[in-house]
């Protein structure tokens, strides 16, 4: 079991699956899907239109860009700390602050994933990601990022040692190549002046349509959780931990 925090840095977790459908995708699903889930606390719908929220990287760092996207139909729960979201082949489900704990989220994904293979009868995997969004927030006075981070950006002692933006990526591929971790660091812009906000943004992925079969999906989100859980933890130090008040298990 992984440490638990009072205050973790995550801001945002979601899961995301593109199908390969059986048949041309029916129009009617959204509606059928929300007859299921409006009654297991989801019971706000919202249409989307066209528009996509995110994270992108600029010469800022990561910033959120909307961009052009097919149509998506979310319901949210009613506190709007979480929401389900559907579009043609696809099934997204995102918890928002405060996150609850992985042993929650967990069976929110699955029960959404359930609902919709019952409801759309797709044909099989094309892609599914799990993403954990964290941010870490700092007075704006230079910092050392070594001493927050065991992953960031080199810099060569020629160069200044501080900068007021930046943005570093890695991908790391696993199970033959059939998945891939992806790390990445950067600036984002700040909630209030002032500050320096730090995004470690970490996602699990598989890459290769039909590698994982759908009643494995549960394994697999294990795994993607597990490998994200250690990622994170190798990925800040001590002095980051005490920013989010580590609390004893």
């Amino acid at each position: 079991m992984g440490r638990k925090y009072k205050n973790p840095p995550v801001v945002e977790a979601l899961c995301e699956f593109e199908f390969i459908p059986n048949q041309p995708w029916d129009l009617t699903i959204p509606g059928l899907i929300y007859e299921k889930v409006k009654n297991e606390g989801f019971p706000i719908k919202r249409q989307q239109l066209g528009i996509g929220v995110q994270l992108k990287a600029s010469e800022t760092g990561l910033e959120h860009k909307i961009e052009p996207a097919p149509p998506r139909v979310q319901f949210f729960r009613e506190d709007k700390t979480a929401l389900i979201q559907v579009a043609p082949n696809l099934l997204v489900v995102n918890q928002l602050k405060p996150y609850p704990s992985w042993h929650k989220l967990k069976p929110l994904i699955l029960n959404a994933f359930d609902i919709y293979k019952e409801v759309a009868n797709p044909k099989a995997l094309k892609r599914m990601g799990l993403r954990y969004i964290n941010i870490f927030n700092f007075d704006k006075e230079p910092i050392k990022l070594e001493e927050y981070f065991n992953y960031y950006p080199f810099v060569p002692k020629e160069l200044p040692q501080t900068q007021d933006s930046f943005l570093t990526r890695v991908e790391f591929p696993y199970e033959d190549g059939k998945e891939r971790l992806i790390l990445a660091l950067a600036t984002v812009i700040p909630p209030k002046p002032n500050i320096l906000s730090i995004v470690l943004d970490l996602v699990y992925m598989m890459s290769v349509p039909e590698s994982v079969p759908m009643d494995a999906v549960s394994d697999w989100l294990e795994k993607a959780h597990q490998r994200i859980e250690d990622a994170f933890e190798i990925c800040i130090t001590d002095k980051a931990r005490i920013n989010f008040e580590k609390e004893k298990v």
